[in-house]
């Protein structure tokens, strides 16, 4: 089963198409002109016989014209099998459209990022297929909120690789906290999620004593809005425990909505019995599985299992 990390990875370039082209830029790929980037269908088995699915195609268009195929594939870790099919992912993607086809590798660790790197020999001469790959090397250093803002993503791919507690991390995790302000309240929890569970104590510390302490909780509508429960039941109850229940109450939400949103997106029925059921769990590791399990249900059962 895909781990979250993964699914959430994937999910990200899914829901902007255009980060393909904006991060290839950076990594010193020619992208041709384009007026478009969309998400197009990743099942690569047409002309082989094995089955064989990417995690995402992007396409850029120009007047309507395939200009450029990027092959999306998110490597948590080294997979020699997947050196096998990444040429075959490639080929099969050139013969289906007949354009150039660019594959990129997103790696959120060092050493897989160079395992993913060295390039596959397929036929010597003529056919070797070099990935371009995304490490945390790669990713750029995101410290300026209007970048932040203007791709939110981008932002939380340089939280997590250079989120690594070191002297001076306030610059990225404010300009993470102003794009995650831009977007909508599930796909913002999600992404704060991801980016908590990998960070290193110490950092996760740092990025949350910002998302809660006194003007930084207030200059982000981010940090409003993901302890906004927790707040208002603090305040009610007028006692520490009751403000600290009440933020743990407000995060369940946000992982609540999750769940129900990835099950929307799978196009999973969901009964008004299922749906109290997810909302009124409070228990946070519940509701961890339950988005872990919903990236890959087919039914409510899946889920509840």
């Amino acid at each position: 089963m895909p781990s979250r990390l993964h699914e959430i990875l994937v999910e990200m370039f899914r829901e902007q198409p255009t980060l393909v082209p904006e991060l290839l830029a950076g990594l010193r790929v020619h992208v041709p002109t384009f007026q478009q980037a969309r998400v197009s269908p990743s099942d690569l088995t047409d002309v082989v016989p094995t089955e064989y699915r990417a995690d995402l195609v992007v396409t850029l268009t120009e007047d309507d014209t395939i200009v450029l195929a990027v092959v999306v594939e998110v490597q948590l870790r080294p997979d020699p099998r997947k050196r096998r099919s990444w040429p075959a992912y490639v080929a099969t993607l050139y013969a289906r459209l007949g354009c150039q086809v660019v594959l990129l590798v997103v790696c959120p660790t060092p050493v897989v990022a160079e395992w993913c790197a060295t390039p596959i020999v397929v036929s010597d001469p003529g056919f070797v297929l070099t990935p371009t790959v995304l490490g945390p090397r790669q990713v750029p250093v995101v410290t300026d909120p209007a970048a932040a803002r203007r791709f939110p993503e981008v932002a939380v791919l340089s939280a997590i690789a250079h989120g690594d507690g070191g002297p001076d991390q306030k610059p990225l995790f404010e300009a993470l906290l102003a794009g995650l302000a831009t977007v909508d309240s599930v796909r913002a929890n999600l992404y704060a999620d991801i980016v908590l569970a990998v960070l290193p104590a110490a950092a996760r510390d740092h990025l949350e004593a910002l998302m809660t302490t006194t003007p930084h909780r207030f200059e982000s509508d981010f940090a409003r809005r993901y302890f906004s429960a927790g707040e208002a039941e603090g305040k009610a109850e007028g006692k520490a425990e009751g403000k600290a229940e009440g933020k743990a109450e407000g995060k369940a939400e946000g992982r609540a909505e999750a769940v129900l949103a990835v099950l929307a997106t799978r196009g999973i029925e969901v009964t008004d019995a299922d749906r109290e059921r997810i909302v009124t769990t409070t228990d946070l590791a519940q509701l961890d599985d339950w988005i872990r399990r919903a990236v890959t249900a087919t039914s409510i059962d899946d889920l509840f299992g």
